[in-house]
């Protein structure tokens, strides 16, 4: 079985035909997903979305939204995690974290929101999934004045001290899409030389697509022409990592989903 540790199920991208994504994620042997939310306004529809499809769900306010977000959708975020905090299928306060890396965002906004979610993540013993993107040092700034029950650090893309860091921490990192670019030199080395204990698969659909999803290399590195990534992809993705640790598929399935239920201890009773 197959844990996709991130994915935004509850996009628009999928409106059209999110049963027949989900069909294909299961007949390729993704049996469990973790959907986090992105706003407050999405926290109830993907709780509901996250029961329908047997999913595990986090609730938070991701950083390229907290612009158009208020201050009173934090009250939101901790009235949720209150109202909920017996629901076995909300797993972690996410998608949360620092973006750095899109310009024109408010990072003192940005921080604050972030540091706010520490603190109600720690308050509900909850894990956290971090959005990182040239971020690492500031987030591990907050997780250091912050204690929380460690999580995942998403789409992780940072250096081998930073890596490490991360792990002494108690998080475990995301590998994905980006993951299958030869030319994703840094992100393919961490995947291959990180301990066995740290890896875990994700797809980040509709987003963070695999090079197979691209018409030519050209255009990924342009951003042009990339087609929807959907969980199903997850199997093959997990066999990049595979080849890279020289593993099993089977061996990969096994250490990649331990690894998600040790950073998500709900999702292992779901």
């Amino acid at each position: 079985m197959w844990i996709d540790s991130h994915c935004h199920l509850d996009a628009p991208e999928f409106d059209a035909d999110r049963a027949a994504v989900l069909a294909r994620a299961r007949a390729a042997g993704v049996r469990r997903l973790v959907l986090p939310a992105v706003r407050a306004a999405d926290f109830e529809p993907l709780r509901v979305l996250a029961h329908e499809v047997g999913g595990a769900y986090a609730l938070g306010i991701h950083p390229l939204y907290v612009e158009q977000a208020s201050d009173d959708d934090l009250g939101r975020l901790r009235a949720a995690l209150e109202r909920h905090r017996d629901d076995a299928r909300l797993v972690a306060v996410g998608e949360i974290g620092l973006d750095h890396f899109v310009p024109g965002h408010d990072r003192a906004r940005q921080q604050r929101f972030y540091v706010a979610q520490l603190r109600l993540a720690r308050d509900a013993g909850l894990p956290v999934i971090l959005h990182v993107r040239r971020s690492a040092d500031a987030l591990l700034a907050g997780l250091r004045r912050i204690e929380v029950a460690g999580g995942i650090a998403h789409a992780f893309n940072g250096s081998r001290v930073q890596a490490d860091a991360f792990v002494a921490l108690g998080f475990k990192l995301g590998f994905g899409g980006a993951m299958t670019f030869e030319r994703a030199l840094r992100i393919r080395a961490l995947a291959r030389t990180l301990p066995e204990s740290v890896p875990v698969l994700e797809t980040d659909a509709p987003d963070i697509a695999p090079q197979w999803l691209y018409r030519s290399a050209a255009e990924r590195d342009d951003g042009r022409g990339q087609q929807r990534n959907e969980p199903a992809e997850l199997p093959r993705i997990a066999a990049t990592l595979a080849a890279l640790r020289g593993w099993s598929l089977e061996h990969t399935a096994a250490v990649t989903g331990a690894n998600v239920c040790a950073a998500l201890p709900k999702v292992a009773r779901l």
